[in-house]
Parts: structure tokens; sequence; C-alpha cells
């Protein structure tokens, strides 16, 4: 009985083998019996079946404006906190908050009481030195003095010129000027305060033109030029603004591996305050002739780049290519292909090297 029992068992497995081999080969056969097409080649899109459905473009020459999109500060043309170089009782204050004044104009009024003093007490002595110099001189004309004591005197008269022009600069010092065209800010001090050099009085900004700040990782420091262009919009405004780079550091950050650096644009409206976020975009160059090809279009291999285009017999044909500069949207080809070609931009992932295709041209 255990003789008969494995003799079915066995038996079983070789029907099981015999009918799972002979399978596949009835069921690759269709409804009428022919064989169903296998391979490559076969059904739609295949080298032996209905052509390929695929867009294409046509190559041809561009301008590629080669940009970053990085962010930025707003900053003053110039800022500084006014403060007066001596101490002294403000006796008046000659401006408004947020006033615009014109560079030399007199703000703050120190008192100068004792300078004026000492001013007019050395132009008494510098008028006595002169009349004895000149009396002096004619005196030594006629030889009748020695030339010492023309000389005493003479020194005595250029030293009280020295003491009224340093009495005169001390009096300057009582006066606080605007150091350059600008709108004021809020005003730190009243009349009757002494103050001091390290007393703000009031800050002044001028804000046209702005300077925006700004960095750029250090690879693309080769390509960085003094009038660079710039696009740059705020926060609140979505319009986009130009303006020209002016001046960048001569040295990497070592912190953070990017370069710094400034451009100026007008700013007329005063529409930009400095201290503001701005999204900038830094065109890095621009190239008139550049072939350009969507993205999609591109496949990444082991050994670099491939595209493939429509073949002289109308089939695809592969094309081994070097790839330059990225966009948002597409790629810019170094060498490769040529003015004319057309490149597939759909089922690059389907098609092979001589498969009948279909093109439709989308541009």
């Amino acid at each position: 009985m255990k003789k008969q029992t494995k003799v079915l068992v066995i038996i079983g497995i070789l029907l099981i083998v015999v009918v799972s081999f002979l399978y596949p080969r009835f069921g690759n056969q269709n409804e009428g019996g022919a064989p169903a097409p296998s391979g490559p080649g076969a059904g739609p899109g295949g080298g032996g079946g209905q052509p390929l459905p695929v867009n294409v473009i046509q190559l041809k020459k561009e301008t590629l404006s080669n940009q970053l999109q990085v962010s930025g500060t707003i900053l003053p043309n110039e800022s500084v906190d006014l403060k007066p170089e001596i101490s002294g009782l403000v006796t008046r204050i000659n401006f408004k908050e947020g006033q615009y004044v014109t560079k030399g104009t007199p703000l703050v009024y120190l008192n100068d009481d004792e300078l004026q003093a000492q001013f007019q007490r050395l132009q008494y002595t510098q008028k006595l030195f002169q009349t004895q110099e000149n009396r002096q001189k004619q005196l030594l004309a006629r030889e009748a003095i020695s030339q010492e004591e023309y000389d005493i005197v003479l020194n005595q008269y250029n030293t009280a010129l020295s003491d009224i022009k340093l009495v005169e600069a001390q009096l300057q010092k009582t006066v606080v000027r605007a150091p350059f065209n600008g709108i004021l800010g809020l005003r730190q001090i009243s009349e009757g305060s002494v103050i001091n050099s390290s007393n703000v009085i009031v800050s002044i900004v001028n804000i046209d033109p702005i300077k925006i700040e700004f960095s750029i990782p250090e690879r693309y420091s080769s390509q960085v030029s003094v009038g660079s262009p710039i696009f740059f919009s705020s926060e609140s405004s979505s319009e986009e603004v130009q303006g020209r780079v002016y001046a960048f550091e001569p040295q990497i950050d070592p912190a953070t591996r990017t370069l710094k650096l400034r451009a100026e644009s007008p700013n007329k409206s005063g529409k930009y305050l400095p201290g503001m976020f701005v999204k900038i975009r830094f065109v890095l160059e621009v190239k008139e002739d550049a072939l350009m090809v969507p993205a999609e279009a591109v496949i990444p291999e082991l050994s670099g780049y491939k595209v493939f285009v429509v073949g002289a017999d109308g089939k695809a044909e592969q094309r081994i290519i070097e790839i330059g500069t990225r966009t948002d949207t597409h790629v810019q080809i170094l060498s490769g292909l040529s003015e004319g070609d057309q490149v597939l931009t759909t089922g690059v992932m389907q098609v092979r090297q001589g498969m009948p295709i279909q093109p439709n041209q989308i541009n």
C-alpha cells in the first residue's frame, strides 16, 4: 500500500511539471491559434508594429539668462547717528523730526559764549601784534633794530593768528550740521540739555539711491563683475526693480562659503526703506546663441547624458550630449545637437534606437 502511494505521488509531480512546461506555449497563442507577438519590436511602438506617438521640439538658438534666486537686505546709501564733537549746552534745535535736509544745514546750536569771548580777545591781541610787526618792519628797514627783535614780534603775530584759527574751529563745532542730504529720524535731545560726544542727537539717512546687500555661493564668484544686473522685489510688492552691482568683497567668507555683493538702485519715491527683506534675481551672464531643450528630454546615464531625436529615416535616433547651464525648466546643450534637430520631449523612456515614431511638433 505504501508503494502504491509513493508511485501515485511521483506520477502527480510529473504531471504538474509537464503541464507547467507546456502551458506557456499554448498561452502565447491568440484565439485564432497564431502565436502572440513578443520581443522589443512587437506591439504598438515596436519595430514591427505601430509607430510610437511622441512630441518633439525643433532646436533653435535663443537667449540664455543664467541667473540665481537669492535673498538680500536693503541698505541706505548713507546713514549716521549725529553726535556733537564737543560738550555743551543745547541752546537751539533747528529741525523737525522726519524733515528732509540738505548737506550743511545747521541742526543744533550749542552755547558758545566763552568761545566768543576768547575769539574777541584774540582779535584784539592779533591787531596789537600786527601793528607792532609793521612798526618793527619799518625799523628793520632803517637798521634801527636787529633781525632778532623783528623775528620775536613776527612770531607773536603769527601765534595770535594761529590761536584765532583754533578758536574759530571750536566755534564751528558748536553748530551741528547735516553731513549729507537725507531724512532726519526721531530727536533724542531737548533744548537745555547738556550733551557730549557720546550723546546721539538724531539719525540722518539718505535712501536715494538705495543699496542692496546679498551673498551668492562661491562657485559663482568667477561670473561676478561690476555692472552685473539684478532684479529685486519686496514682500509688500511683486513688482521687480532693476539694480546693478557696484562692488563686492575681494574674498570668500570662510564660514558660509559665500561671496558678499552690493548693488545700487534709484529710489526717488522712497518705496524701499533700509532693513527691508527683498527677493533677488541675480543675472550672472547672458548668452545670445544657446541651444536649450526641456529638462524632461534629457536622459541621465552613467557615462553622461543622452536625448532622442527624429532621424533622417523618421525613426528614433539616440544622441550623446554634453550639457551646460540648467534653469528651472530647460537645459543648455553644449555638444551633440545642432540647430534644427527635432528632439523628443515625450516617450523618452519607452523609445529605443531605430524604433519607428510618429512625431508631433509642438513649437
